[in-house]
């Protein structure tokens, strides 16, 4: 079933305590379409590069079958995010962002993009999240939503126009928090659910997530235990569009609790990979055997 995934399409300069890396794929919607072709197709991606955006980067996300025809090209320069991990591999330092072309984008889905049942407005502005939702015109579909910080500090009052229009949240423990106004991770779920969506799920990070459905049920799980950490970058992104692309592949837009916790599974172990090597490139070398044998794994060692 066809998948539509807009937000960032970044390049990204990192560096951690061992080494550093530079005009790396970045962006929100980049990680998360790459990450949704593993489970569906098509999957189409829509945003915005500058000039100076790599040709290679795009070229690899079509080999995987993202289709580019909603990302626009313009004359400026292409969004930029320059930062630094520190030692525990959590903590991050943010020493540039470059806005150049998202400063005045607004978002423009093709009409072969638009009738998709399974809706990503990624990490954006909520203004450009409702531009989006505005232009998808399937009468029935399935809306799932990030957020950062940031849009919860600016532009509170659209997000929460946001939330109205979407199914499923996913959001960070920090960002949990704040937005719901408690500390209580049990009672954030509980009052982001009423906010409007059916679903909520708050990402721990290498702790793994918690969702949140209907009648109070939830579900707690852990993420693959990772011996090492190279760029935690695009993880959460990861997640989100692995979860996206496994529930289009289910098809239908009405989801069970329990299908939607199968989603958070495939999410958690792609993001696993992203993990393994600056930017995606591990997560677009991985085959399906992989996938496969670590979900196994995953059920093994968190049965009981």
């Amino acid at each position: 079933m066809s998948t539509i995934i807009g937000g960032t399409i970044a390049i990204d300069n990192v560096s951690t305590p061992t080494d550093s890396a530079t005009n790396l794929l970045g962006g929100s919607a980049s990680y998360a379409s790459l990450a949704a072709s593993y489970y569906t197709k098509p999957v189409h991606l829509v945003g915005v590069v500058g000039h100076d955006y790599p040709e290679e980067h795009l070229q690899m996300l079509e080999g995987h079958g993202v289709t580019l025809d909603g990302v626009e090209r313009s004359d400026g320069e292409s969004f930029t995010w320059d930062g630094e991990y520190h030692e525990n591999m959590n903590d991050r330092t943010t020493h540039k962002v470059g806005l150049n072309v998202l400063e005045s984008w607004e978002v423009f889905i093709p009409s072969e993009a638009a009738g998709s049942r399974i809706v990503v407005p990624a990490n954006m502005s909520p203004e450009n999240q409702i531009q989006m939702l505005d232009q998808c015109t399937a009468d029935d579909k399935f809306v799932i939503a990030d957020t950062m910080d940031l849009w919860i500090e600016i532009a509170n009052e659209r997000l929460h126009d946001v939330m109205q229009r979407i199914d499923l949240l996913v959001i960070n423990e920090g960002e949990a928090r704040e937005f719901a106004g408690t500390s209580n991770l049990i009672l954030a779920g509980e009052k982001l659910l009423e906010k409007g969506p059916s679903h909520v799920v708050i990402k721990l990070g290498e702790f793994g997530a918690i969702l949140f459905g209907p009648q109070d049920r939830m579900f707690r799980f852990h993420a693959w235990p990772l011996k090492e950490i190279v760029d935690p970058t695009g993880a959460g992104d990861t997640f989100l569009g692995a979860m996206a692309g496994y529930l289009a592949s289910l098809g239908g837009v009405v989801f069970s609790f329990d299908q939607i916790r199968d989603a958070i599974l495939r999410g958690s172990i792609l993001a696993s990979f992203t993990c393994e090597d600056f930017s995606t490139r591990r997560l677009q070398k991985v085959t399906d055997e992989e996938i496969d044998k670590r979900m196994t794994a995953l059920k093994e060692i968190s049965h009981w």
